[in-house]
Parts: C-alpha cells; sequence; structure tokens
C-alpha cells in the first residue's frame, strides 16, 4: 500500500510538474527522480518523443495527418509513431520518398505536360533521380544506421576525372583530369608566392624564420625548384603518366606538355577546387547500397504499411477550433474528409500555396516566397563500363561549362560489365532548356555534348536512358527552393504552426536540397507536437 501511495504522489507530482512547466520541466523532473535519462553536456539535442512521456504524465498521444510521404513527412510521422501517436500519410503519388526517387526497370514518369518515358534499365541498374550522396556530418546516416539500410562510399570527387571547359580562354575543348589540373595550378601558385616570399614582397607580414617555412611548404605542395632554379614549377608525376610505369626498365613517362602559367589561369580549371572543399561535399560522402530509395522505403515500413494512402490528392485544409481537417481524393477519386488533431503540411510550398486552406492570406504569400529550382538529370545505361576499362575512372564527377552541368560516373557496379553514368544534372537555364525537349531530344543533345569529352564511345555503347525535370514532376515541381531571405517574416512565419497546421520539409531549414534538412525539420516538428501535446 505505502508502495502504490508514493507511485501515485510521483505520478501526480509529475502531473503537475508538466502542467505549470511544459514538457521541458517534465523531463528534467523525470530525470533527477531517476526515472529518465538527463542528457549529458555535449549530447545531441533531438529527443525523440517516447510512449513513456505519457504514461508517467497522465497525458495521451493525439492524432496526426502528415501531408506527403517525402522524406520531412515520413520522418515525422516515424518520430511520432514511437511514442504512440496515430499518425496518417496522404501521399498524392503511388509510391514514398518524394523526390529520393529511384529509377530502375520499369519506372514510369508523365510529366505534367504529358510526355510520358518507362525506363527500361536492366536488372541492377538504375539511377538516383534526386539525392545521391550522404555526407558523413548528416543526420541522414544516422537514420540509415537506426533503420539497417546499408550504404557504400560514394565518390564524390576523383583525381583521375576530368575538368572539361569549352569555353574558356585557353585549353578550351580538352579534358583535363583533376589530378593534372591540381599539379598545375598548384605548381604555378606555389612558385609566384615562393617568388614573392623570396624577394622581399612579404616581409611586412613573415618574420625570416616564416618566410624559411613558408617556401619549405610551398615546395612540397607545389612540388616547386630550389631557389638555385627559380622556384620553377616545371612538371612532375603529379600530373599523371602518358606511359604508366611498368616492369624492368619502363619508367614510365609523364605527362607533358606543361601548359603555360597564363594558360593554366586562362582555363579556369583552378575555379573548380572549391567544390572538394566545401563542407557537404568532402570525401568520404556515402549511398544506400541498391539506390537511395532504400532511406524512404524503410521509413514507409517502419511508420506502416497501412498508415500511408497512396494517390491521394489533397484539396483542401482547414484549421479548426479543436484540430484541423483535410479534404481529398483517395486512389479511386473519391472526395474523403479526415479530421485530426494537428497536420503536418509537408509538401513543397509551392504545391502547398495553391492548396485551399483558411491559414490566411499571409501563409499563401509566404509560401510563395521562395522560388523553386529547375533540375534536370540524364541516367544512361551502356553495355560496358568504358569509363573504368579504357579511362581509368572509378566513380566521381566531371564538371563542365557546358549545359551538361556535370557528368557523373558511378560509384557501384565496380568492375562489372554494365554500367549507369548520370550525363546530366543541370539546373537553372540549361535545366529549362532540356525540359522543354522530349526526352529523345534531350538524349541527342546531351550525347552530342559527351562525345566532346569522351569519344563516339559515349554514343555507340549505349543501351538505355531515363531522364528526369523535376520542374515539371507532377506534385514535386522543383528540385529545391531558393529564398531571398531566410531571416525574414516569410520563413519565421512558415517556421511556426498556423494553429493547428504545421510545416516541414527541408525548405525549411539551412540546409535545403538535402535530406538532412528535411530530417532536421521534421525533428523540429515532431518536437514541437509533443511539446504542445504534453503542455496542454
Amino acid at each position: 500500500m505505502a508502495a502504490e501511495r508514493a507511485t501515485g504522489s510521483r505520478r501526480d507530482f509529475l502531473r503537475n510538474v508538466g502542467v505549470a512547466g511544459g514538457a521541458g520541466m517534465l523531463y528534467s523532473a523525470m530525470g533527477a527522480l531517476g526515472i529518465a535519462p538527463v542528457p549529458e553536456a555535449g549530447a545531441a539535442e533531438y529527443r525523440a518523443p517516447r510512449a513513456s512521456d505519457f504514461s508517467l504524465s497522465g497525458r495521451s498521444a493525439k492524432k496526426v495527418l502528415v501531408l506527403g510521404a517525402g522524406i520531412a513527412g515520413l520522418a515525422t510521422a516515424y518520430e511520432l509513431g514511437k511514442a504512440g501517436y496515430d499518425c496518417r500519410i496522404l501521399e498524392a503519388a503511388d509510391r514514398p520518398g518524394g523526390r529520393n526517387w529511384t529509377v530502375r526497370g520499369g519506372t514510369t514518369l508523365t510529366d505534367l505536360d504529358g510526355r510520358k518515358q518507362t525506363a527500361s534499365f536492366t536488372k541492377g541498374q538504375y539511377m538516383n533521380a534526386g539525392p545521391a550522396r550522404l555526407p558523413q556530418s548528416h543526420v541522414t546516416l544516422e537514420y540509415c544506421r537506426e533503420l539497417g539500410v546499408p550504404v557504400e562510399v560514394f565518390t564524390n570527387q576523383n583525381a583521375n576525372a576530368y575538368i572539361h571547359h569549352e569555353n574558356s580562354a585557353a585549353l578550351a575543348g580538352k579534358p583535363v583530369r583533376w589530378r593534372t589540373a591540381k599539379a598545375d595550378v598548384h605548381g604555378y601558385v606555389s612558385e609566384l608566392l615562393a617568388k614573392a616570399t623570396d624577394q622581399g614582397a612579404l616581409d611586412a607580414e613573415l618574420t625570416a624564420a616564416d618566410k624559411e617555412r613558408l617556401i619549405a611548404f610551398l615546395q612540397n605542395f607545389g612540388a616547386i625548384k630550389g631557389k638555385a632554379d627559380g622556384y620553377a614549377y616545371t612538371g612532375t608525376d603529379r600530373r599523371g603518366y602518358a606511359v604508366e610505369p611498368g616492369a624492368a626498365f619502363e619508367e614510365g613517362t609523364v605527362l607533358g606538355p606543361v601548359p603555360t602559367l597564363s594558360d593554366v589561369l586562362a582555363s579556369g580549371v583552378g575555379q573548380r577546387f572549391a567544390f572538394e572543399l566545401g563542407y557537404d561535399q568532402a570525401m568520404l560522402m556515402f549511398q544506400p547500397v541498391g539506390g537511395m530509395d532504400a532511406i524512404p522505403r524503410a521509413l514507409a515500413e517502419a511508420v506502416g504499411r497501412g498508415r500511408i494512402t497512396y494517390g491521394a490528392e489533397v484539396s483542401e485544409v482547414k484549421d479548426l477550433p479543436a484540430g484541423a481537417e483535410v479534404t481529398y481524393k483517395d486512389p479511386r477519386g473519391r472526395t474523403r474528409t479526415a479530421h485530426a488533431d494537428f497536420v503536418v503540411a509537408a509538401l513543397p510550398p509551392m504545391v502547398m500555396a495553391r492548396i485551399k486552406h483558411n491559414l490566411g492570406a499571409n501563409v499563401t504569400a509566404a509560401l510563395k516566397y521562395p522560388a523553386a529550382t529547375p533540375v534536370g538529370k540524364i541516367g544512361l545505361e551502356y553495355r560496358s563500363r568504358w569509363w573504368e576499362t579504357d579511362e581509368h575512372i572509378y566513380g566521381g564527377i566531371t564538371p563542365t561549362d557546358t549545359d551538361l552541368g556535370t557528368v557523373w560516373y558511378p560509384s557501384y557496379g565496380h568492375l562489372g560489365r554494365r554500367g549507369t553514368l548520370i550525363g546530366y544534372y543541370n539546373f537553372g537555364a540549361n535545366a529549362l532548356a532540356y525540359s522543354a525537349l522530349p526526352h529523345d531530344e534531350r538524349l541527342k543533345r546531351a550525347l552530342s555534348r559527351g562525345v566532346r569529352i569522351h569519344g563516339d564511345k559515349y554514343r555507340t555503347e549505349l543501351d538505355h536512358s531515363f531522364s528526369v525535370a523535376w520542374h515539371r514532376t507532377p506534385h514535386i515541381e522543383g528540385g529545391w527552393v531558393s529564398w531571398p531571405s531566410q531571416s525574414g517574416p516569410e520563413y519565421k512565419l512558415l517556421n511556426q504552426p498556423a494553429g493547428h497546421v504545421h510545416f516541414a520539409g527541408d525548405w525549411l531549414s539551412h540546409v535545403i536540397a538535402w535530406q538532412h534538412g528535411a530530417f532536421t525539420s521534421a525533428r523540429k516538428v515532431a518536437t514541437d507536437i509533443h511539446q504542445k501535446v504534453m503542455a496542454a
């Protein structure tokens, strides 16, 4: 009896703490009593909702209706589901993932203009039409671990890939290996800086000892000669080999001739190096084994197949005094109405802006404020992996200054017979130009550019292809969005609920166009809803 009285008193105490101080105060009190762990300093900020939160507070989970089964929508339902929330997802497409979409043989796509494609990739071949790489710092990898999604290395930067400029003032139309471009740029910059240092140009900035150390560094960094030779850069094996070193007396032939400093600067190749230095682009990077859509498929399985309605197009959202209401058409075209305590709109903002609602004109204006970015990709399946056998390129990316944007070599299936590369990944005006064409014309245009880099095999070895224009894809209508400002009232407005309606997506983060942004936005919304319920 004493134990029961103690348990009851503790429960009453916690209930009163929760009413007075909200969920945060409740968690702290639970930790102090030894009922729930208190996060240590430096621990991750996010704490997933738990079913025990309700059993100890006397409250109960609520019903949540999520609009959109993209990463943000799936993650919101997944996180709230951990605490027992009754989450249902309405998805207009016939699959989960949103822009996380892996195209395989049999995949179909009908653009907004009515053009239809059916992918004919062979078994085991695929293209990630949307996100394709995972940085080590992104929370997406945590979900891969939690959901049991195996990953493998994605080669984002490869010294053997090319830099291809056709519109430069020098070396135009000549593909240059990354390693060669780096050797020349680093070499010449080191030569110039070493000479300037030695001639006293930096005496006001450096001590004598500093100058010695800097020149020693530059000799190593740029592979330049010593002072007696004027610190000259003359090229080394860092540029690569015309003839590889081999057995017996084959010492190899270093690639040459070395272009002049003026030509290297005019070529613009050095402008490409910042890419691999970007925080989100630095190696190592990863990808799920078998296709990026392994992530949304695992999330959908964890949420529960019966909790997601595919082919459900939302037509209206209403905030009510107690909860919210959503009107939609089910897969059979019948109009349905669903009620919930909360609604989470995890749709692209330009799509949500067109849906009828009573959330206010300011919400509509805010949803229209960010601009959708046109983005296009084409997958090219080849009968042989000629980029590996002939050019020794195993993964990586070739940037261009043409309308292709970039060419991506696959990071899976190495040494196999077939392979699928991304023949263009472009955005803005280039994506618009390609998307205005039928698929066959997009392909023809992409191949005509690609042969300038790789030769005729880029066309003759081709077997299958599939192109995606995200800005012409139903229910998506853009690769990502860009905000004129994320410090203005529009961004702030949509990062808070409109009554019982919340918004979620990578577009409501500072990591736009990455799944990390969608996951963190979902975590924020799940936390906001849970704290509101716990404080009620």
